[in-house]
């Protein structure tokens, strides 16, 4: 019963985010290729940035995962050193 419930609330979460990004495609399209291209950007990045830290030997990696890309794609590359920051700061 559980299982239907969560499922029930997934779909309904679903429809919601597809009418909220239906509405902001037509009003925002400039603002949503902006954060894509920030997103894209940002994976790159964030891949680079772990290749680099590896070969200097420092065990630190940020994830490629959708909170770590819509942090990138909302915030930038601000969102890149916030996420950064974060993981320097758990490894203190």
């Amino acid at each position: 019963m559980e299982m239907n419930k969560n499922t029930g609330m997934l779909v309904i979460i679903g429809i919601c985010l597809l009418v909220l990004f239906m509405g902001l495609l037509r009003q925002k399209a400039e603002f949503l290729l902006n954060f894509l291209v920030r997103g894209l950007l940002g994976i790159i990045g964030i891949y680079l940035c772990n290749m680099a830290l590896a070969e200097l030997g420092i065990a630190c990696a940020v994830g490629i995962n959708p909170f770590s890309v819509l942090t990138v794609g909302t915030l930038g590359t601000g969102g890149l050193g916030l996420l950064y920051g974060i993981v320097f700061y758990n490894m203190l």
